[in-house]
């Protein structure tokens, strides 16, 4: 009752590596307060947008972006065909801890992922954040999740695939794990 409950999104934000002035690409909402913290990081000087897959989405980062007071554009459209400008994205998150992109057929994750890197800047990065393995109560009751594409090699691979370099796992904690690709300079 005494004790300050830690941020839930430290992690999150620090791991994205999002800061003042980026153009932010949030991809799906699962949790509007994640991607709300994320917009927060870049402020008045960047540029934060949402593209979520449905309505119930759009509503959830509707309600993170009021509830945190940041501005982000929300936009409603699929993965695989991204409302976005060439190159235009300096920092773009998949957030996939609801499993959006997990449930995307092969070829779709592919597609999606080209996207990705066809509106990230060179030089620009994409990270994807999936569940990772069970930890704390859930791991002492048994409760296992589903890999997550973050979690399989298919999110690495799929980043590889669509030109991205550097692709790496950054971390696995707190029940997420977050995958790293950046788009090289040249092509």
């Amino acid at each position: 009752m005494f004790l300050k409950r830690q941020d839930p999104n430290v992690l999150v934000v620090g791991m994205a590596g999002a800061k003042m002035g980026d153009r932010l690409l949030h991809v799906a909402c699962p949790n509007g307060t994640r991607m709300a913290a994320l917009a927060a990081k870049v402020g008045l000087s960047g540029r934060a947008v949402a593209v979520v897959a449905d309505e119930a989405s759009a509503a959830r980062a509707r309600k993170g972006a009021e509830d945190a007071g940041v501005l982000v554009e929300i936009e409603i459209a699929p993965a695989t065909r991204l409302p976005i400008d060439d190159a235009s994205i300096d920092l773009a998150v998949v957030d996939d801890t609801g499993g959006a992109f997990a449930a995307l057929t092969t070829e779709e994750r592919g597609a999606a992922v080209r996207e990705l890197a066809r509106v990230v800047r060179p030089g620009g990065r994409t990270v994807i954040i999936g569940t990772g393995s069970a930890t704390g109560l859930a791991r002492l009751l048994g409760k296992a999740t589903a890999p997550s594409f973050a979690t399989s090699s298919d999110g690495g691979a799929a980043l590889q695939n669509a030109g991205f370099r550097s692709v790496r796992t950054l971390a696995e904690r707190e029940g997420l794990v977050f995958v790293e690709g950046v788009k090289p300079r040249s092509s």
